[in-house]
This record gives C-alpha cells, structure tokens and sequence, in this order.
C-alpha cells in the first residue's frame, strides 16, 4: 500500500494566482485528503520568519544579497519548509514544487521513491537555459543545479537538514541555497524525471506524472500555445467550476 505524503508545499506568487489554483486542484483531484498549504512571503514575513534584503527594482524584486532579480516571490522561501515544519512539531517528508506545475499523476506515488537516509530528493536537471528572458519579462537566471529545487522532498527528520536554519535562508546568497550548500552530495536523492518535466527542455520516453512550465504557462498571453496548454486550461475550468 502506498504511504501518503505529510503535506505539499506550493509557492504563492499573486502575479501566478491562476497557475497556483490549477496546482493545487490537480492534486486534490487525484488525493483530496493530502495538506496542500501555499508559501505566502506576506505571511512568512509577519511570523519573523523571512525578513531577507529586497528591492523593487524597474516593478522587479530584486534579492540585494544575491545581487540578482527574482522571479517569483518564494524564490527563496522554499527552503524555510524545514524550520516551518520543526515549528507545527511535524516530521517526516514534506514536498515543496513552484506554482508553474500541472500534476497528472497521484502524488502520493512519490512516496515510493523516497529514500530516508537522504535529506532531499529532486530530480537533478541538467538544465542550462538558453533564453534570456521567462514568464513576463523575468530574467532566466543561471546558477548550479539549475531546477532541481523547483520540485523537492524534504526529509525533516534527517539530522543535516537542522544546518538549514531561518537565518541561513535570510542570509546567504539564493545561488548557495538552490545548489543545496548545506548538505553533503551524497545526501542528496534522485526523483525520476517524470516529477519534474521542464517543457521545453526534458526529454522523457514516458508521459510526464508533473508538468512544468518553467519558462511559463498558458496564463500569460506569449505561452497560450506551449505544450500541456490545453490541459492546463480544462485543469483551470474544472477548479473554476
């Protein structure tokens, strides 16, 4: 029998409200009883738990420790999942995936392929984006392990996962964060490609059990047409209704 997941963490972006509704609906279509709980940096902020540098630079946030824009505000709210976790007094695997997803598949499936003795499971992406744009006008970053933090269980009860304080997430550049800096490589596990296909980019010889939209998605005008579309459309009309 397959383990159900302790709860799915997707980030919020008011300018993403549509993509966050469709994402959230997809899961509770196939599980309605899985915690689905959205990373809202307003919230986070008046609990004391984000209080990192910003700017709004040109209508842009702009990260002033990491020197760079970004493009969504749980940019680097993602990795508070641990120490939010520790303070419900929850334990065990909770996964985090950015807004911009359809998922089509159970996800409690993932459970499966969890590894307890790794402290993070993704699907590790070797993703160098060639386009210097994304969504609406964002910049396409660079940085290492490019992706593989878009979509990821973290294992709250692993000891290394206690390196990942609120401070740290408040304090280090995003570019550290998102390559995981505060684990050792082999404490790292590997989700198979199918939870984190990047349109555009992932070639899969299966049909995809999570789509992401990582350059972006039928809910901005200029991506109406890329592929999943339609079925991120019909998603959205079964939530509206």
């Amino acid at each position: 029998m397959t383990r159900k997941l302790m709860s799915v963490w997707i980030g919020f972006d008011p300018r993403e409200a549509s993509a966050f509704a469709v994402a959230r609906h997809s899961i509770k279509t196939f599980d309605r009883h899985i915690p689905v709980r959205g990373l809202i940096l307003s919230d986070l902020q008046a609990q004391g738990l984000y209080y990192r540098q910003t700017q709004r630079r040109l209508g842009k946030m702009w990260d002033v420790i990491s020197e760079a824009p970004m493009s969504t505000e749980f940019a680097i709210s993602r990795f508070l999942i641990p120490a939010i976790v520790k303070k419900q007094k929850q334990s065990e695997w909770h996964v985090f995936m950015d807004c911009d997803v359809l998922i089509r598949s159970n996800p409690n499936q993932l459970r499966d392929q969890l590894d307890d003795s790794k402290a993070v499971m993704c699907v590790k992406h070797d993703h160098v984006p060639i386009h210097g744009m994304k969504m609406d006008g964002q910049e396409q970053t660079r940085y290492a392990r490019k992706n593989w933090s878009s979509v990821m269980a973290f294992n709250c009860d692993h000891p290394s996962n206690k390196a990942l304080t609120v401070e740290m997430v408040n304090t280090l550049p995003g570019r550290d964060l998102h390559r995981f800096c505060w684990l050792k490589d082999d404490e790292i596990g590997e989700l198979s490609p199918e939870w984190n296909y990047l349109v555009g980019h992932t070639q899969l010889n299966t049909e995809p059990k999570l789509v992401h939209f990582t350059n972006g998605g039928p809910w901005f005008e200029a991506f109406k047409d890329v592929p999943y579309a339609d079925e991120w459309l019909r998603a959205l009309e079964a939530w509206a209704q």
